[in-house]
């Protein structure tokens, strides 16, 4: 799940981008109104969590100009005020869900994952391809009942795939949806993340590279 936080208090962004990532989100951060509007529209994000108080461009305004452009991001209002008033003009403006502040981290997760959901089309609670199982929800992955450990970038990359039904998924769409802004452009990461998955999945594979376009499970071919 790729998540845009916009909130000008430095360290209560940095804190939540810290914990989101920790649940194997990829989070980018804003610090500024400005900010935040231009990389709202840059990236795709499944969700924006949007403080409404923001120098620059203000919160009201990024969260009506999304709504505006019919993108699937959906947007968690942050605000200091939390009166019932303040909640309902934050939803007419298109907010999907609001929170005051201050407010439960756990709270905070629980609602991202739940936006998240609603960002994507449907799909399993459970995902699952020849014997092997991959529960998001509760992030376990097992492979013919055996548990498999994997690194949250890992995880992330074959949810990524699984999701896509034997599509073919290039590198380009996976360090978008699993990476964060600050990940070169031009680094290998996906390719030697592939590679170490592969590995921990053993045999027989269920990834393969189409050459030139990326990457796919191996039930397209079966």
């Amino acid at each position: 799940m790729r998540v845009l936080v916009v909130e000008d208090e430095r360290n209560l962004a940095d804190a939540i981008a810290r914990g989101l990532r920790k649940r194997g989100m990829a989070v980018d951060v804003a610090y500024d109104g400005d900010a935040g509007h231009e990389a709202a529209f840059v990236t795709r994000y499944d969700v924006v969590v949007l403080d409404r108080d923001l120098p620059g461009v203000h919160g009201d305004q990024i969260c009506a100009d999304l709504a505006a452009s019919g993108a699937l991001t959906r947007v968690l209002m942050l605000t200091a005020s939390g009166t019932v008033a303040d909640r309902v003009e934050g939803l007419q403006l298109g907010a999907d869900d609001y929170l005051p502040k201050p407010f439960a981290f756990d709270e905070l997760v629980a609602r991202v994952q739940a936006l998240g959901r609603r960002a994507t089309p449907a799909a399993p609670p459970v995902l699952e391809l020849a014997d092997l199982v991959l529960d998001p929800a509760r992030r376990v992955a097992t492979r013919a009942g055996v548990p498999v450990d994997l690194t949250n970038k890992e995880f992330g990359v074959l949810s990524e795939l699984l999701k896509a039904r034997g599509a073919v998924v290039s590198s380009e769409e996976l360090l978008e949806r699993v990476w964060d802004a600050n990940t070169d452009p031009f680094t290998t990461i996906v390719r030697v993340t592939v590679m170490t998955l592969r590995k921990k999945l053993g045999e027989p594979p269920l990834i393969e590279t189409v050459v030139g376009a990326g990457y796919r499970t191996a039930e397209a071919v079966s």
